[in-house]
């Protein structure tokens, strides 16, 4: 018998396809546990071996992350014509026949990570070049080298996002990306690169690269000019520098933190840069160092070695600075750096910045340009330095006129500039915390006294004034403002005096903190009655206070305090039980046999207590849970309530024994005199 024709039995294959998707569309059979929404196939986590073969013929996307597939067959989704999604993460791929996707060349997205694609690489490439209409691939986690890589996207050319992370790459050359001419987003990050060498070349229109957690120990000679966001965060990275040409960079995003940079990277002279991440690196500025020595004029050398042929680059690192035009950055993150200092005109360089953090580094001094002081800044972040001088001409303008979050926290200062509040008319949070600083009681006392004047300042909402050392705060310094959260906590005497300072934050204060702070059962907070969030952590309160309850609070912090138990009807109390919604409640030595106030706290609709888990009470030496205490303990307790009556009945038998022996011995002592006397007070004669 003659085989039949390959034209015939193909028609024969296609007829069926047609037919079946017809019959699925009609009747739509069971997908044997797959979830259908629309035409999107869901068959993650089945235990599926292979594709199932009783799908609906219609189906454009199909998910079968976390199987156990191994193989993609020539026949696997001869099925379904239609796809143009296709997901296998998660399951054991080693193979994809090279006929696999001929009855899907409308597949536009497809994943395959965290499988083991690298055990026979060259046939799964020979199975991709016949998707011509292929868009986003993600080869994530597959365990390929870069020759893998190569030979796999080799024949991609209609491809605009690659995805290429978390393989064993170490090397990239020219080679390994050729004809991707498309390529929009390429994603290279934890892998072990430490070398490239031309290997973006003819990436033409590549926008996104990412490059983050690899080896790389530089990056010299930048010209990438199309790319638009550049990661090189958590690398090995000692020197950035961009090529010296003037052409427009496009560029907007270029992230170098977690990296080891010694200097501020040499950016493109033209570019539209606006965020540059430089968080954690080893940065300084060196052109003027402590001692007053000048190195303006010092140049530095750098040595590039391209295959046979060296050049050696020689550069003034400030003048470079100047160089590069940095007009449209918006965000600078300098944090945890090393930087003692900032060269002069740096920030000026920068009109339009918006977010500048300074923080974690080794600042002393801080001074704000004279001429357009940063006039968009609408964040400045200086904590955790060693600032004993913030440098404001005040007077000569406006100053931070759009600045809405200022942190000076952690830092060594006693004293703002006065009247640095004047002019910042957006201002609405401000942390003074951890510096020895004081608010002055008075206006215009800051010019005579070491203290910094908010009075006035009505946009300010979120203040911050933890661990300053303040003790019993005088007069009104809050008095002109709005604020409606305050942090006070870390001021052990802030209550030891008159609570008067308070008046004026009765009507807009929302959360206070006042976690170790000394405050007493008897410090009265209840005139602050628009409070909705209290911190009283910290503070040994010994007894619930009483005045809690006049508040309609919805949170309440409780923790690290000496309370024994709390009111057994707190949920009923009008109005704080009405309001609470949350309750923080542990490290407090509670009495495991007076638990009757926790579970009325189980009983509470709507109030939950986030830290149930870690409250424990007391009974001896031993911290128990109170939700599950053991049969002894509760006997122990039981014992205990019982031997407080029989002790009291024991105390009160006694007296009253002694008491009744007493009369008896009186009564029987004075018998007969009491009965003569009264025989001759009411006795009366019988005449005879």
């Amino acid at each position: 018998m003659e085989a039949p024709l390959p034209g015939l039995s193909l028609l024969l294959l296609l007829l069926a396809v047609g037919w079946g998707g017809r019959m699925d569309a009609a009747w739509a059979p069971s997908p044997g546990g797959c979830e259908l929404v629309q035409s999107i196939m869901d068959c993650t986590g089945r235990w599926l071996s292979s594709i199932p073969g009783n799908l609906r013929g219609d189906t454009e996307e199909l998910f079968l992350d976390d199987n156990t597939i191994q193989v993609l067959g020539n026949a696997s989704l001869l099925l379904y014509p239609h796809l143009w999604h296709l997901s296998v993460t998660r399951n054991r791929l080693e193979l994809i026949e090279p006929g696999a996707f001929l009855s899907s060349q409308g597949l536009e997205v497809l994943s395959l990570t965290d499988n083991l694609l690298f055990t026979n690489y060259s046939l799964t490439a020979a199975a991709l070049s016949a998707l011509p209409a292929l868009r986003m691939l993600d080869l994530a986690g597959n365990q390929l080298r870069e020759d893998m890589v190569s030979v796999l996207v080799s024949n991609l050319s209609s491809l605009e996002s690659l995805s290429v992370a978390r393989n064993i790459i170490m090397r990239l050359d020219s080679s390994t990306f050729t004809n991707l001419t498309e390529l929009l987003e390429l994603n290279l990050e934890k892998n072990y690169i430490f070398e490239i060498d031309n290997a973006f070349e003819g990436l033409q229109r590549l926008q996104r690269l990412n490059l983050a957690y690899n080896y790389l120990p530089c990056l010299v000679g930048f010209d990438l000019t199309e790319l638009k966001v550049l990661n090189l965060s958590n690398n090995v990275i000692e020197w950035f520098l961009s090529m010296e040409i003037d052409d427009l960079f496009e560029l907007e995003v270029l992230d170098l933190s977690h990296n080891r940079l010694l200097f501020f990277p040499v950016l493109p002279r033209q570019s539209k840069l606006h965020s540059l991440l430089l968080q954690d690196n080893r940065m300084s500025f060196y052109q003027r160092l402590p001692n007053g020595t000048s190195l303006a004029n010092v140049t530095m050398q750098f040595l590039i070695i391209d295959g046979n042929s060296t050049n050696i680059t020689t550069v003034r690192l400030w003048d470079e600075l100047c160089h590069s035009n940095l007009s449209s950055l918006r965000l600078l993150d300098m944090s945890q750096n090393e930087v003692w200092g900032l060269p002069d005109d740096f920030l000026a360089q920068m009109p339009s910045l918006t977010h500048l953090k300074l923080n974690q580094n080794c600042l002393e001094a801080f001074h704000l340009p004279e001429e357009d002081p940063l006039a968009r800044l609408t964040e400045l972040d200086l904590s955790h330095n060693q600032l004993v001088e913030l440098g404001v001409k005040v007077g000569a303008g406006d100053i931070l006129p759009s600045l809405q979050l200022f942190n000076l926290s952690t830092n060594r200062l006693q004293a703002l500039p006065p009247g640095i509040f004047t002019h910042t008319r957006k201002i609405t949070t401000l942390d003074l915390s951890y510096n020895r600083v004081a608010l002055c009681p008075r206006p215009g006392e800051a010019q005579s006294l070491s203290c910094v004047d908010i009075r006035g300042v009505e946009t300010l909402s979120h203040l911050s004034l933890a661990g300053c050392g303040l003790q019993g705060m005088g007069g009104r310094p809050f008095q002109g403002t709005s604020l409606m959260h305050l942090d006070l906590s870390d001021n052990r005497q802030l209550l030891s005096g008159d609570l008067a300072w308070l008046q004026d934050l009765v009507l807009t204060l929302q959360v206070l903190s006042l976690r170790n702070t000394s405050l007493s059962s008897t410090t009265d907070l209840s005139a602050l009655s628009s409070l909705v969030r209290l911190d009283l952590s910290g503070n040994c309160l010994a007894a619930f206070p009483a005045w809690l309850g006049a508040l309609r609070l919805r949170s309440l912090d409780l923790r690290d305090n000496c309370l024994p138990a709390l009111p057994r009807d707190l949920p009923q109390q009008a109005p704080l039980g009405r309001s609470l919604r949350e309750l923080y409640l542990s490290h407090n030595p509670y009495n495991c046999c007076t638990l009757g106030w926790w579970d009325a706290l189980q009983q509470a609709q709507g109030l939950r207590v986030p830290d149930g888990q870690e409250v424990t009470c007391r009974h001896g030496p031993r911290a128990l849970s109170p939700g599950a205490l053991p049969q002894p303990v509760l006997q122990s307790c039981q014992w205990h309530t019982a031997n407080m009556e029989l002790l009291y009945l024991v105390l009160a038998l006694p007296t009253c024994l002694t008491l009744l022996v007493a009369f008896v011995v009186v009564f029987l002592m004075l018998k007969e005199k009491l009965l003569k006397m009264v025989k001759n007070r009411c006795g009366v004669s019988s005449p005879y």
